[in-house]
């Protein structure tokens, strides 16, 4: 059986599948942050998976606690049953969100946490007697997953293109990438007056039919796009002012990648509503979460009698016994290694070192914050190419990276060294030169 035939089953995500099954890109094997081909080839992971694997791949301590759990209890029903793991989860991530937003609700995926968050927004409006706000206000170029919903809010074109009529009443904002900012590594001084757009969208649709406003505080998949100074906090502003719930999409940001806790943290901005995924369980297992605030909770729990369901939705697999074990390990390793304190302490190296890309004729723009960074490359004719070409290129090289469009992506473990850093920027600049 050749090879193309062994791997025709899998209808691969976001994959040129004819493309891979000709000439596969497959890893075998992990550990720290070095993953391993099936020859042993060793390759840097700049990409922590998919901003998933803050700690480094195969920690033991999340495999001991796994495997324990699947002897103990592998599965049971959240829907009017659970079991401890679940609440004790809930209490830790409670302990590391801010203030106030302590109810959590637990999911999957990243898509299903946005969902999630989203049909919170509406049952609170109903739960408080405003039925009438139903609209999301979200951004250009922005994701929020793949589920109907978060098609429909996010700004990506070919996540959305083709899908047919999305939910109705979504309105975008203006991303806040600008040209007059290129080459910004952090925060801008300028572009807070572009959270407007949303005292804009007030203003032609009417405050009270708006339910809530999503956006990431540093914009991951489509090449890190960080908010300019004061940003959020006019956001947070102008949907006080209106009644509007803030959701923040910590997907990718939660659990450190900016140097807090979460991004909320960092930029000091308290949301009404947190998505989370990715880190929660450092890539192990699968799971989501949205932290709520209490008054979100109170609101719709206190608008039905004790003994009826308050909030008709949830999975199969919320809060999933080895899921809640795979969290609460990785919880403890964040802790006990201090691998918040180190993602902050590693940012400054890691954005001077990605500065020097700036010195490469094909690079036009750089963009980072914490252990993120975006590299746009000069697109050839055919928009993507060059980024396709630099996502080979870069494996083949022995950097695992992710790569939208012509942007190359960075998020390097939180258990790097120094020198990994430079390494993987070293890498970067000599498969340019050679492209």
């Amino acid at each position: 059986m050749s090879l193309e035939t062994e791997l025709q089953n899998y209808w691969m995500p976001f994959t040129a599948n004819r493309a891979f099954k000709k000439n596969p890109r497959l890893i075998t094997s992990a550990e720290g942050i070095h993953l391993f081909d099936p020859s042993g080839r060793r390759i840097l992971d700049g990409s922590s998976g998919l901003f998933c694997v803050p700690a480094g791949h195969c920690r033991p301590e999340i495999a001991k606690a796994v495997g324990e759990q699947l002897r103990k209890l592998d599965y049971t029903s959240p829907f009017q049953f659970s079991h401890p793991g679940g609440f004790e989860l809930a209490r830790k991530i409670a302990e590391l969100t801010p203030p106030g937003l302590d109810r959590i609700f637990f999911a999957n995926s990243g898509s299903e946490s946005v969902e999630t968050a989203m049909k919170m927004a509406i049952a609170y409006h109903r739960a408080n007697g405003q039925p009438q706000r139903y609209r999301f206000v979200s951004r250009e170029l922005a994701y929020h997953g793949v589920n109907f919903g978060g098609i429909s809010v996010g700004g990506m074109i070919k996540n959305r293109e083709g899908y047919g009529p999305l939910l109705p009443g979504v309105v975008h904002m203006r991303h806040t990438q600008t040209v007059k900012n290129s080459f910004t590594q952090g925060q801008a001084e300028t572009g807070a007056d572009l959270a407007d757009d949303l005292q804009r969208a007030v203003d032609f649709y009417g405050a009270d039919t708006i339910a809530a406003v999503v956006v990431e505080p540093v914009v991951g998949s489509v090449g890190i796009l960080v908010p300019p100074k004061g940003y959020l906090q006019r956001l947070r502003q102008i949907a006080d002012k209106h009644g509007i719930l803030l959701i923040f999409d910590e997907v990718i940001t939660g659990f450190g990648r900016t140097g807090a806790p979460f991004a909320a943290q960092t930029f000091d901005v308290q949301p009404d509503l947190i998505t989370m995924a990715k880190a929660l369980t450092n890539g192990s297992i699968p799971m989501g979460a949205v932290a709520a605030s209490t008054k979100i909770y109170d609101t719709i729990t206190s608008a039905a009698p004790d003994d009826v369901i308050e909030f008709f939705h949830g999975y199969t697999y919320s809060a999933h016994p080895v899921a809640t074990a795979a969290g609460l390990a990785t919880l403890r390793i964040y802790e006990e290694d201090g691998l918040y304190q180190r993602a902050a302490d590693l940012a400054g190296p890691f954005q001077a070192a990605v500065a020097q890309l700036r010195e490469l004729s094909m690079v036009t723009d750089i963009r980072g914050y914490g252990l993120l960074a975006g590299i746009d490359l000069e697109p050839t004719a055919k928009f993507g190419q060059r980024g396709y070409a630099m996502l080979k290129a870069l494996f083949e090289a022995g950097l695992l990276v992710r790569v939208t469009n012509d942007t190359v992506i960075l998020a390097p473990p939180f258990v790097a060294e120094v020198s990994d850093l430079e390494q993987m920027v070293d890498i970067i600049k000599r498969t340019i030169s050679q492209l």
